[in-house]
């Protein structure tokens, strides 16, 4: 069976999580989007630390019989790496992003000093 103390500390930690989460939503610095990993690994958290009969049934269905609290560390853990797995497919994503945007700046100051120089050259005024 799941000690108390341990499921409290595991609901104190969830709700810590989700209230962090809101918060940072709130005050615009993350986003609904990336929000709702946070808000779901919160969500499973606090379900599986509030339900300790369901720790303890998930926990047996893993083979895990001596310390069922460890099955809410690897569900804490695989969350994690798959909000780390989506934030490297948007990074991957921006940071192509920022070097197609890097090329076309360039192409567009070269065109502007063309300009100006077949400007120069004309001697021709601009507005």
């Amino acid at each position: 069976m799941t000690p108390l103390r341990v499921s409290l500390v595991g609901v104190v930690a969830s709700l810590l999580l989700l209230l962090i989460v809101l918060e940072l939503v709130r005050g615009r610095r993350l986003k609904e989007r990336y929000a709702l990993l946070w808000l779901a690994t919160g969500g499973v958290l606090l379900f599986l630390s509030a339900w300790r009969d369901a720790l303890n049934t998930i926990a047996g269905w893993f083979g895990v019989q001596t310390y069922p609290p460890a099955v809410l560390f690897a569900v804490a853990t695989l969350f994690i790496l798959l909000v780390l797995l989506h934030y490297s497919t948007v990074i991957s994503k921006l940071t192509d992003e920022n070097v197609e945007l890097a090329q076309r700046i360039a192409l567009l100051e070269e065109r502007v000093s063309r300009v100006s120089a077949a400007v120069s050259e004309q001697r021709v005024p601009v507005d």
